[in-house]
């Protein structure tokens, strides 16, 4: 038994890896840095999620502990970009505080740790402001580590903002970045983004409701990550609630008819709110509508 368990194991660290983590590092990679909610649950950070191609990064968001989260990731799977002073590309959906509220940890630990360069940020309008105030409040904090006996380096303070619109919003010899507008509520330019590598498509929903133009960008995608909402809990919400997030959030029923669409080889669900209800309940929600794979995602998985 313990010698078939061991071949089996060597077996899945040539073959691909664990938790589905590839060993060639040149092919596409996405770790679930956070998948929590405004809810403070402490096993679940904020939303945040990474990309990881050809030893190369690319970070979705940054709600609390995204830092501490992307450390873990590098260490758990051998990731040599997730580590903090590495952290220079983030793509921000919207500027909702529970996707936000780790930027100054995104800004200023890995350039306390000598970040690698500058840090570029992708994301709406009102990003530049939102930095500016940030890097205004830790002006002191700035100063001292810059000009007092750390001797920081400036380039790794630097914060480039490229706000942005609807279309292809960045490009490198990995991957090409396409933005897409998305409709979550009332809140101003949410964004998903479609990820193009040379071996994956992998969509990312952000915070939407049912979106046509998500469908559009998502199409035939590998992975599709995607918020959801349970059917169940919302039943038992108050009129008041029941108002605010059928115009803000995914139910799972809306989920399976976006699935049953798009066509995913694989779709992940995030940002999951049970109202009460349970994992299983929300899993089984969708699949009685979509027969496709279906990831419930937690915080340090990886695809």
């Amino acid at each position: 038994m313990y010698k078939l368990f061991f071949l089996l194991l060597v077996f899945a660290i040539i073959h691909g890896g664990i938790n589905g983590i590839q060993k060639d590092s040149k092919l596409t990679q996405v770790v679930l840095l956070g998948t929590g909610t405004p809810t403070a649950d402490p096993e679940r950070s904020g939303p945040s999620l990474a990309i990881i191609v050809n030893n190369t990064s690319y970070v979705v968001d940054c709600g609390p502990g995204v830092v501490r989260r992307a450390g873990a990731a590098a260490a758990k799977y051998g990731i040599p970009s997730l580590k903090p002073a590495q952290l220079t590309r983030l793509f921000i959906t919207h500027l909702h505080s529970d996707h936000t509220i780790g930027y100054p940890d995104f800004i200023l630990t890995p350039a306390v740790l000598r970040r690698n360069g500058s840090l570029e940020v992708y994301g709406p309008k009102g990003l530049q402001s939102m930095t500016n105030y940030l890097l205004k409040a830790y002006r002191e904090d700035i100063n001292t580590r810059l000009n007092g006996l750390e001797h920081g380096q400036p380039a790794s303070y630097k914060v480039n903002v490229h706000e942005i619109t609807q279309g292809v919003i960045y490009r490198d010899s990995n991957i090409v970045i396409t933005a897409f507008n998305v409709h979550h509520g009332s809140w101003p330019q949410p964004f998903g983004y479609r990820f193009e590598t040379k071996d994956k498509t992998i969509v990312v929903s952000g915070d939407c409701t049912y979106d046509d133009n998500l469908i559009r960008n998502a199409m035939n995608c590998d992975i599709l990550i995607h918020e959801v909402y349970s059917s169940e809990g919302f039943s038992k919400l108050s009129p008041t609630d029941q108002a605010y997030h059928s115009v803000f959030h995914t139910s799972s029923q809306q989920l399976a008819a976006i699935a049953n669409k798009v066509k995913p080889k694989l779709l992940i669900l995030t940002h999951q709110l049970l109202f009460g209800s349970t994992k299983e309940s929300v899993l089984q929600e969708i699949k009685r509508l979509y027969n496709g794979e279906v990831a419930y995602g937690n915080d340090l998985d990886a695809f």
